[in-house]
């Protein structure tokens, strides 16, 4: 047969069975060789966290340690070990030489990397963690430790360069932060929930608090929620360390970038680590302090089982660690409310008066939208007036053209006639489509009173850019949403349209800010709703220049506008979290979900062992699952974790069918 010829049928048999022959030798001789070496009764031996996501084997496991790895099987390593007859990876998390195996041990496989990334303290808080939310500790070092790139481990980390203290000046108006300051200077422990005041340049004065405590030798954490409040830190730490003191764990650089930052603070290089969630984890050396900026955010939530919120994981590090800690916000959740109540934090607040100088705040209702207005007298002025002096931020709910149609004649809504989707238009000179099966409706016609007239009654911030580009001739009007996200804007009397995260930060602050839609905010069927609106109204009215004006479009009458107007987030949250107590809802009472179909959920009420005290609500149908509502007193919230974690043993040693746990999820 020719080198190009194809193999003949009949020669195929053969050839299969020289593979199967060659591939029982190969696995005869690795056994031979593994029965061969027997560890003595002095080699070493190393406890691994194997990577299995099984609940039953969440637990560390003994490997004996060959005498050709006993230098490289460090604790944090990263190893390869023989478990139920395959090769899986795991953390070296401890080394010994006794063990409480009856049988011979299994030696490591071989030593995947040397370099110590699983610290002793990442160690511990991932038991924290997992028996929390009721996880396994495997899913919470996938977040705790970055992929490996081996390019990275081979490069060297440059030691930072000294550093002096540098005099805080930023926190002079805030009541209590001088002492704050002084007891983080002297290597205490101070922990406070901070409400920073409009018109402060938050990034700054979280620089200057990193600088106090990486002045008296001591790493620092930050964690905020996105890329855009991670360069403002970064731009804050550098201006006042300097290059080469800090570095920022984000995804934005690439995996070889991430890890080589991961590395730098590992090693202790780098003591001061800015992030969003995951940076969380990052394993700081001698860390005394964690700042975690607006925790009301979603996106501190991880979306990942075992699903924790960075507070939780930075309260926890704080605990245990003995660490000072910030949680600062221009709103205030419940959460950190609870934090002032119990007398584990205090708190930094600015007095009223310097409130009353720095911001002028209103609440107007919506003019009758039948005339065809949408923004009201009191608006349109505090636009005009602002722009005489500098730039305007007008901050709308949605984004798009109109996200919604309804009939212009009876105002039924306008569905697809394909489908029964809702239609929508995505600019002037569209035809509206459906936003279910895209079908294009050239000649729409309503049902129910036969019109052909289409009206908006929800506008994004396409078309809102667009009526006020019509009221205000000449004036520059941007957009910022969606993937057209404005970072920073200059001081040009311009009219900034964005919506909700997309605030772009003005030089100088904006001369007005105006809130409109605010019933949308305030219609999302959630717990969160009214404390959810109020954080996002605040997060864009905190960006005037000092002496700014604010309106906000709505009912004055609601407790969150009211909030809003006397800039009073303390006090909201104090409400909001009495309703809460007396209605047993969080952060009163601690909650779980356990989502899955019906026979699972009936295999859950049936094994789960309840603490006393503890109620089910439920199961309800949701989307195409159902889910049951456990509830238990505040006091019981370990106990109903701790039963959670016995029921996902129990049902993993079973193999039954697979359901979703959460603890303290973020919405209910």
């Amino acid at each position: 047969m020719s080198e190009h010829e194809a193999p003949g049928a009949d020669m195929l048999p053969g050839l299969r069975a020289a593979v199967d022959d060659a591939r029982a030798k190969a696995a005869a001789t690795r056994r031979r060789k593994a029965a061969s070496w027997e560890p003595a009764e002095s080699d070493p031996v190393a406890r691994v966290l194997v990577d299995i996501a099984l609940a039953h084997l969440d637990r560390p496991f003994d490997y004996a340690v060959p005498e050709t790895m006993a230098a490289t099987a460090v604790p944090g390593a990263r190893v390869k070990v023989r478990f139920a007859g395959q090769d899986v990876d795991g953390y070296v998390v401890e080394r010994g030489t006794d063990t409480d195996h009856t049988g011979r041990l299994q030696p490591l496989r071989r030593v995947v990397s040397p370099e110590p990334v699983l610290a002793p303290e990442i160690v511990r808080l991932s038991e924290t963690l997992a028996q929390r939310y009721a996880g396994a500790r495997s899913d919470v070092l996938r977040l705790a430790v970055p992929p490996r790139h081996a390019a990275a481990e081979k490069e060297l980390s440059t030691p930072a360069p000294p550093v002096t203290a540098v005099p805080p000046t930023g926190w002079a108006h805030v009541e209590h932060a001088d002492a704050f300051l002084r007891r983080l200077a002297a290597g205490e422990w101070p922990r406070a929930v901070w409400s920073a005041a409009p018109a402060d340049d938050w990034p700054a004065m979280v620089a200057e608090a990193v600088a106090t405590a990486y002045a008296s030798g001591r790493g620092a954490l930050v964690c905020v929620p996105d890329r855009r409040d991670v360069a403002r830190v970064d731009a804050a730490l550098t201006a006042l360390l300097g290059e080469g003191h800090h570095v920022c764990l984000t995804a934005d650089g690439g995996p070889a970038r991430r890890y080589r930052d991961f590395l730098a603070v590992s090693r202790g290089a780098r003591r001061v680590v800015v992030g969003t969630r995951s940076a969380a984890f990052a394993p700081v050396h001698d860390l005394g302090l964690v700042v975690l900026w607006d925790d009301g955010d979603d996106l501190h939530a991880e979306p990942r089982a075992p699903y924790p919120h960075t507070r939780e994981v930075l309260l926890a590090r704080a605990e245990q660690q003995g660490t000072a800690t910030v949680l600062g916000g221009f709103a205030r959740t419940p959460e950190a409310q609870q934090l002032l109540v119990s007398g584990w934090a205090h708190e930094l607040a600015v007095p009223r008066d310097v409130l009353r100088r720095r911001v002028r705040v209103e609440a107007v209702p919506a003019e009758d939208r039948s005339v065809g207005t949408r923004i009201p007298r009191a608006a349109y002025d505090a636009i005009r007036r602002g722009l005489e002096s500098g730039p305007v931020l007008v901050q709308t709910p949605r984004a798009g053209y109109a996200a919604s149609l309804a009939c212009d004649t009876c105002r039924a809504p306008a569905r697809c006639s394909v489908c029964t989707g809702p239609l929508a238009v995505r600019g002037p000179a569209v035809p509206p489509h459906c936003r279910w099966c895209g079908h294009v409706e050239t000649a729409w016609a309503c049902p129910t009173c036969g019109g052909r007239g289409l009206r908006a009654p929800v506008r994004g911030e396409a078309r809102t850019a667009e009526e006020l580009g019509r009221m205000f001739t000449g004036t520059t009007v941007r957009s910022s949403s969606g993937e057209r996200v404005v970072d920073r804007v200059t001081s040009r009397p311009d009219i900034v349209v964005a919506t909700v995260g997309a605030e772009p930060v003005a030089g100088g602050g904006y001369a007005a800010v105006v809130v409109l839609d605010t019933w949308l905010s305030l219609a999302r069927d959630d717990l969160r709703a009214a404390e959810e609106a109020l954080r996002r109204w605040l997060n864009a009215a905190a960006l005037v220049r000092e002496g700014g004006h604010v309106v906000a479009v709505g009912d004055p009458a609601h407790p969150a506008l009211q909030a809003l107007v006397r800039w009073d987030p303390a006090g909201f949250a104090r409400r909001e979290a009495d309703e809460r107590s007396q209605a047993h809802l969080p952060p009163a009472a601690r909650l779980a979900t356990v989502t899955g179909d019906l026979g699972a959920l009936d295999d859950v009420l049936h094994l789960l062992d309840l603490p006393d005290g503890a109620e089910v609500l439920g199961p309800v149908a949701v989307d195409d699952e159902h889910r049951l509502l456990l509830r238990v007193p505040w006091s019981r919230g370990a106990a109903l974790s701790q039963a959670l974690g016995d029921l996902q043993r129990l049902r993993s040693s079973r193999k039954l069918d697979p359901v979703r746990i959460q603890v303290d999820p973020l919405s209910i």
